[in-house]
């Protein structure tokens, strides 16, 4: 059965990108206990940019777990891990550390039905240069690309809490765009 491994929020804040001073909710920090979660999203979580991110559409953002190794290798290989060796859940600036649950499975309108919440399927994640600047290389955005291990965001049709390290069912919507079909629509003008 699927299960919800992390829970994690953030406050913008601003960093420095490429020279810049960008506003940026982008790194997560654990939460704890059962979580507030609103139509909105998880409550003490913030989106910087809400023309990409959150909203009703995207409250919240999940990503498997499965999918960190990967990164790891590939932080590895830009040799980053003299730096920081640390990849923590919330890093791909998910709210929900997802296990089981890979974008091939998931397709837009499923919902995610926990004990005390509801969470539909709506959307594959794009990745930006806030991500590049997250994962500490410039290739980041091409390798999610390429790899499709995007996540995905979530839409809140039941309000209530979300605890870490319990179960849910995945439920399958009117299965006629997949996770992994829409987020391949979308990267093809970033791979040609």
């Amino acid at each position: 059965m699927p299960r919800l491994l992390a829970l994690q929020a953030a406050a913008a804040r601003r960093v420095q990108i490429d020279g810049r001073s960008i506003l940026t909710a982008f790194h997560k920090r654990a939460v704890t206990g059962p979580v507030a979660v609103s139509a909105m999203g998880l409550v003490g979580d913030e989106q910087a940019d809400l023309s990409v991110h959150g909203g009703l559409d995207k409250a919240v953002y999940a990503y498997p777990v499965e999918h960190y190794p990967f990164w790891l290798a590939e932080r590895t290989e830009a040799g980053l891990t003299a730096i920081d060796e640390a990849l923590p859940f919330g890093s791909l600036g998910e709210n929900l550390t997802l296990q089981g649950v890979l974008e091939a499975d998931v397709w837009v309108g499923d919902v995610l039905r926990f004990a005390d919440c509801t969470l539909r399927v709506t959307q594959s994640r794009q990745p930006c240069y806030k991500f590049n600047a997250a994962m500490g290389f410039n290739g980041a955005s091409k390798l999610m690309a390429v790899n499709g291990c995007c996540g995905f965001y979530l839409a809140v049709d039941r309000v209530g809490t979300l605890s870490a390290g319990e179960t849910f069912e995945l439920q399958p919507g009117p299965r006629r765009l997949s996770i992994s079909e829409s987020f391949k629509a979308k990267m093809f003008k970033h791979l040609r």
